[in-house]
């Protein structure tokens, strides 16, 4: 039919070029803020490539949502501009005949927000945080670039060595800062090595060095030279935290249902129902106001996917907190649905409140008749 083959061609170059606009500016963005947490040393530099690439992966679902939605709003404004609807509604194709056709184009896109909601978002986290956990686990000194200040796991204290030896685990001209509570702790040596435990803890034995430490609380300053002076930069074990909601399959959350769980389990479902429900919205949406300009649709059907968006994960952090039904965001998806859907049958049939109240008032009152008693005489 060439109704639904001209808007699916149009939908398909609208949501292309979407996709490529938005994944170029995601990308940028997220390189920016990987290389970040690089430069404070939650990530590691070598790796911000394959945390960028898991990143971009994991929130794939989220830009094809809003792509979708745009190339939705934007192909049926352009039609409305372009005066293309008035020459449809002319042959019959009213505002609901385009919901046929968008669903269709929509349909593959939609399946794989699902799979990827479902699946390629909690593998994603899964190996971001694994990342950074292993990250995280090295020893201080194994994060120290000679030349280079480098703060330590538990930010308590900085390293910086000036040369490194041609050993491994041998440096020279090393400075330590240490914060313990009121009191500040400056050691500076001359040559520094690592030495391993039996019982798996790592020390830093400086030689020929300094010491400095000055006390807050008794506003003394200690002054000490050293021949040999150890300090400990590792632990045998490292405490391991539950893994997060996130970096959990869904299949093991539908199987342990809790708050948290729940929670996250239905958010990843609403991405699939928050795109379709996108996808009616812009029926609703499609107008043009001759006076607003060209980008006036976009512009407010991206406020509304932020506000759509936002309302989701408070839901979401409702839920995991206890105060309210895990359930509940199913129930929102369903009524945005019944507004959309009315919202598109009001413009669809051009209901008007005051010509609605007109005719139930219309309806109501009783009516009154000219007819003769035939028991009254002439």
């Amino acid at each position: 039919m060439l109704f639904q083959s001209s808007i699916k061609r149009e939908l398909s170059r609208s949501f292309g070029a979407t996709v490529v606009i938005l994944v170029t500016i995601v990308v940028t963005i997220m390189l920016i803020r990987t290389l970040g947490q690089a430069s404070k040393g939650s990530v590691n530099p070598s790796e911000v490539s394959l945390v960028l690439a898991f990143t971009i992966l994991g929130n794939l679902s989220i830009l094809l949502a809003l792509s979708l939605f745009i190339a939705c709003a934007g192909t049926l404004s352009r039609i409305y501009r372009d005066s293309e609807m008035v020459i449809w509604l002319s042959c019959g194709q009213g505002r609901l005949a385009f919901f046929k056709p968008m669903i269709s184009f929509a349909a593959p896109t939609l399946l794989l927000i699902a799979v990827l909601s479902l699946f390629a978002w909690p593998w994603s986290n899964q190996h971001i945080q694994e990342l950074v956990d292993r990250f995280e686990k090295r020893g201080d000194l194994d994060r120290v670039t000679p030349g280079q200040f480098q703060e330590s796991a538990n930010g308590q204290r900085v390293f910086f060595i000036d040369k490194a030896s041609d050993v491994q685990g041998q440096g020279n001209n090393v400075f330590i800062a240490n914060q313990e509570g009121d009191k500040q702790t400056m050691t500076s040596a001359q040559h520094g090595h690592i030495e391993s435990k039996s019982t798996g803890e790592k020390f830093l034995i400086l030689n020929s060095g300094q010491q400095l430490v000055f006390s807050k609380s008794r506003e003394t300053l200690k002054l000490s030279e050293f021949s040999e002076y150890g300090v400990q930069i590792g632990k045998s074990d490292s405490n391991i935290g539950e893994p997060l909601p996130r970096t959990l399959d869904s299949w093991y959350l539908l199987l342990n249902p809790n708050a948290q769980n729940t929670s996250e389990l239905t958010w990843r479902l609403g991405l699939t129902l928050t795109s379709f429900n996108l996808i009616v919205i812009s029926l609703a949406l499609a107008s043009v106001n001759p006076r607003a300009g060209k980008s006036a649709p976009l512009m407010l059907a991206l406020f509304t996917f932020i506000a759509y968006f936002n309302l989701l994960n408070i839901g979401k952090n409702y839920s995991e907190s206890g105060k309210s039904s895990p359930y509940m965001m199913i129930g929102f998806h369903i009524i945005v649905f019944c507004m959309a859907a009315l919202w598109v049958m009001h413009k669809d049939n051009n209901w008007r409140i005051f010509n609605l109240h007109a005719s139930f008032s219309r309806m109501k009152k009783p009516q009154v008749t000219n007819q003769k008693n035939v028991s009254d005489p002439l």
